[in-house]
């Protein structure tokens, strides 16, 4: 007789490391980083494992991840990173602001890693005060500190920016989070604050998550909130931003370095997110030399920020930004431009197409409703126009409408745009424009609708301009031609064109 047990599967839990059973102190008495250190390396050793923080206070230097390792900071529980300079060196390999670098070991930092995570209801705590201030020279004598001394020891041969900048002072402050070369990254729950840089700085990584976090940075410098930079396949949502530059930044590498290492940001989507102080709502660049593609934002709030969406980049920088949606987000309390996709970020002349020279091109935004300052600035390059850029099912209360500069084939539909002074929409050395139904409703006798200087290729349909308005269509500039308006119902509008002498050719319809 044969006899078959049944038993039970058996299932492997992951193992917890509970710093305190390596020396830590939960009551920010004792430094903890070494007890840490040590608690990641028996997790690492056992194949990987969960290194735990119950509640109370901990002081720490940098803490290093390994492959296989979750950091477990439990509701109640504060990490207060040292803001002692020293605790943060060797140097690593880093990037700052689009530059590969040595320099200041990152808060957490990971290199080479797989399978990690940051998770908890706790707080980390960068004290980010003395890197602010040294780093804006109020607390340093000189330019010649150990700490300049040594990074300028170990970058003798990087590839620095095309302008001069921070990189010559030599002193980079750390992100806060910055996990480097690493696939699947996970950061969940944790409350930030008080960065001395960029807060979630994830480089060349593949499989990034970062969701549920808040991060609260007070008005600092650079102290951005999520940046993954050169980063595939990033998934940003249900967070909650408030910091002292741009709340999340895409990015890939500045100038030459960027366009050596030559590794785009693609494939990242960003929702469900709230965004309060900070420079930019979303912004793309303006370090986007290796290319910035196939990204989508969706279902986000700004209320606050200077800017919503901003995309910006400069000559020099190279590299192309492209497949772009943006749709279903409110921005409420916007003190400069609502979208601005800017190419002279830095101005410079214009120069023959190169490498250097940037590129914007398919970008599309949808279903947005905003109110603030200026509803748009689209300001392209005489030798790289911007192209192929649609808006659609847009209301905007602003005190100025859409400034486009340097653009082909732009698509507004259904677009509301009421300013308090100027134009809705404002054209110059613009080629193949597209209005369709635009709409303001709040007329000046003074001012059309729609202004275009040196236009080509324009139709403008399906527009009913609200009772008030003297003049719908201004036309200026010598180039202006081939100008078609049809469908319209300008009734209510007592002069449908005016056109200034140095427009020769008749617009077509009425």
């Amino acid at each position: 007789m044969l006899l078959l047990l049944c038993l039970p599967q058996l299932t492997y839990a992951q193992q917890y490391y509970n710093v305190l059973k390596y020396g830590a102190r939960n009551d920010s008495t004792k430094l903890a980083t070494d007890a840490i250190r040590k608690a990641i390396a028996a997790a690492s050793k056992a194949g990987g494992g969960t290194v735990y923080f119950p509640a109370g206070k901990y002081r720490t230097g940098p803490i290093h991840l390994k492959s296989n390792i979750t950091i477990d900071i439990e509701a109640g529980a504060v990490l207060y990173f040292s803001d002692n300079f020293d605790d943060y060196l060797p140097m690593v390999p880093t990037r700052y602001e689009g530059t590969d670098i040595t320099s200041f070991s990152p808060l957490f930092y990971a290199y080479k890693a797989e399978n990690i995570t940051i998770k908890g209801r706790g707080i980390i705590d960068g004290q980010g005060k003395k890197w602010w201030d040294f780093a804006e020279g109020k607390s340093r004598a000189s330019q010649d500190s150990k700490w300049q001394q040594e990074f300028f020891r170990l970058n003798q041969n990087i590839l620095k920016p095309d302008l001069p900048g921070v990189i010559e002072r030599g002193f980079m402050r750390p992100p806060f989070i910055q996990p480097m070369y690493c696939k699947n990254v996970r950061i969940e729950g944790i409350t930030i604050r008080n960065s001395p840089f960029w807060t979630v700085n994830p480089e060349f990584c593949d499989n990034v998550t970062i969701t549920g976090v808040t991060i609260n940075n007070p008005k600092s410098p650079n102290t951005d909130g999520i940046n993954p930079e050169s980063c595939r396949n990033v998934h940003i949502s249900d967070c909650h931003i408030s910091v002292g530059d741009d709340c999340i930044t895409i990015k890939s590498g500045k100038d030459r370095s960027g366009r050596q290492q030559n590794v785009p940001a693609e494939n990242y989507t960003i929702t469900n997110c709230t965004m309060l102080s900070g420079h930019g709502g979303v912004v793309i660049g303006s370090e986007m030399s290796g290319g910035v593609k196939k990204i989508a934002i969706s279902n986000c709030i700004f209320d606050g920020t200077d800017r919503g969406i901003r995309i910006k980049t400069a000559r020099g920088r190279g590299g192309v930004v492209e497949d772009i949606r943006v749709d279903n987000v409110v921005m409420k309390n916007i003190r400069e431009q609502m979208i601005v996709l800017d190419m002279q970020y830095a101005n410079t002349p214009a120069e023959p197409v190169s490498e250097r020279t940037p590129r914007f091109r398919n970008i599309h935004f949808s279903n947005i409703t905003a109110e603030g300052n200026q509803a748009g600035l689209l300001n392209g390059l005489e030798e790289m126009p911007i192209e192929n850029v649609t808006f659609s099912n847009l209301n905007i209360d602003s005190k100025q409408g859409f400034t486009i500069k340097e653009a082909r084939n732009i698509a507004f539909h259904n677009v509301q745009v009421n300013p308090q002074i100027g134009p809705a929409v404002r054209a110059q050395n613009v080629r193949q424009l597209w209005l369709d139904g635009l709409r303001s409703t709040m007329p000046s006798a003074a001012t059309p609708p729609v202004e275009l200087t040196n236009a080509e290729d324009a139709f403008i349909y399906n527009c009913f301009p609200a009772t008030g308005t003297d003049t719908f269509l201004k036309l200026k500039g010598a180039k202006t031609r081939n100008i078609v308006l049809q469908n319209n119902n300008f009734k209510r509008v007592k002069l449908p064109v005016a056109q200034d002498a140095e427009v020769t050719e008749r617009v077509v319809g009425p």
